[in-house]
């Protein structure tokens, strides 16, 4: 079986069908969740799961599994997939790679009559982005349990319209509970949305866990006054002290390397003129880092800086985290299905620990998970200029085909 390889020419040209639905002038995609594009995509990526023989079940909220029946049914299924759903400029490999190359990897099975144990499913989960709903990863998430089938029906985007009703409408409201669909196994192939693997001139990424992050929203309060007459010493600049923590944000990421993230992405200043000294400052903190230990330190070490801050300034200074995702370690089976299989067929291949956010994340908690990382275009994503060679992608979804293999179990003759 070592010689087994999927039909990269075929698994592009369909990455190309499904990214003409939503494209933009700019060659990026626009296919925001539960949208009538979306429902065009899912209709296309089923249609051809139907076409190869696959039976399809769609849960309610909306995440949708096709199967390959393998000659034990009993099994739990051997799953891969990711999302189509995108950003509003998002790329055309995002998540619809993974999908499709489970697709590809179902054809190659069926164009080589070869039989697997255990069922072989491809699933593609609802709203993964959360650039239309929140929370992302919505999908994956009911299936896990991290939050209420209730709580995503009632989300709403921008003009009102709730999860619920766009599913209703677009067709997609189906009836299995989440959580309830079996897994035994599952692998997410992605590009690697980063600049590491196309650094490092790998190939395949094998990627042991994801990072694990903590945001915050921190407000500094100080004292408006005219830029003119107050001399600095009897200022109460918010901004001033507020960029003192901003730089530790970075400096706390540089103390634990290599995993080590700070980033501050949203600044509100108040009042926001040119000639008033800064009453009010909001801004974002988004801390990571692989492991609970090392990212527990660093929210320590930011808690006991902005301590300090205040004693110095007698500033009032606020500090809330808004959103916490352990670090999420994948399963060492999975990991392992993914290593061998690079090393079998030949690829150059390094361990990439993901700092973006995944579906995998939440079915982790569920079943055995892993993930297989190919290199993308100057690292960029969300963005329509996202890009990946044709022979990167190739060659992750032979990584996927072989480790998928190795969970399922080949039947002989």
């Amino acid at each position: 079986m070592n010689e087994l390889r999927v039909n990269g020419q075929r698994l592009w040209d369909s990455l190309m069908e499904l990214a003409k639905i939503g494209a933009t002038p700019k060659g990026g995609v626009k296919r925001l969740t539960l949208t009538d594009l979306d429902r065009q995509g899912r209709d296309l990526v089923t249609g051809w799961a139907r076409e190869m023989g696959m039976t399809v079940t769609v849960d309610q909220i909306g995440n949708v599994f096709m199967r390959r029946e393998g000659t034990n049914p009993a099994l739990p299924p051997v799953m891969t997939g990711s999302h189509i759903d995108t950003q509003p400029t998002g790329g055309k490999f995002d998540g619809n790679y993974g999908v499709l190359a489970g697709i590809e990897v179902v054809r190659t099975l069926n164009e080589l009559k070869i039989k697997t144990e255990a069922p072989i499913e491809v699933a593609f989960w609802t709203n993964e982005e959360g650039s239309r709903f929140v929370p992302v990863m919505m999908g994956s998430g009911v299936f896990c349990g991290a939050f209420t089938l209730e709580h995503a029906y009632a989300a709403k985007d921008v003009e009102g319209k709730t999860v619920r009703e766009e599913l209703e409408r677009i067709g997609y409201l189906g009836t299995e509970v989440p959580g309830q669909h079996p897994i035994g196994a599952y692998f997410e192939t992605h590009i690697e949305q980063g600049p590491v693997l196309e650094d490092a001139d790998k190939v395949i990424g094998v990627v042991p866990a994801v990072m694990g992050l903590s945001w915050y929203d921190c407000v500094v309060i100080g004292m408006e006054a005219h830029a003119g007459p107050t001399p600095m010493h009897l200022r109460k600049d918010a901004l001033q002290v507020s960029t003192q923590i901003m730089q530790e944000v970075v400096a706390i990421a540089n103390r634990y390397p290599p995993y080590g993230r700070g980033t501050v992405g949203m600044v509100q200043v108040f009042p926001n003129s040119r000639n008033v000294i800064p009453g009010q400052v909001k801004f974002s903190i988004d801390l990571r880092n692989v492991n609970d230990e090392l990212l527990n330190t660093m929210h320590n070490d930011m808690l006991a800086f902005i301590d300090g801050v205040r004693e110095k300034t007698g500033l009032k200074i606020d500090i809330e985290r808004v959103s916490y995702y352990p670090p999420c370690p994948f399963h060492p089976d999975c990991v392992g299905a993914v290593r061998k299989a690079t090393e079998k067929l030949g690829y150059s291949t390094m361990d990439v620990v993901s700092g973006a956010g995944h579906d995998a994340i939440y079915t982790a908690r569920v079943a055995p998970s892993g993930m297989i990382f190919v290199p993308c275009k100057d690292g960029i994503s969300h963005n329509e200029i996202e890009d990946a060679k044709s022979e990167h992608l190739e060659a992750g979804c032979n990584v996927l085909l072989h480790a998928m293999l190795e969970r399922a179990g080949v039947v002989a003759g």
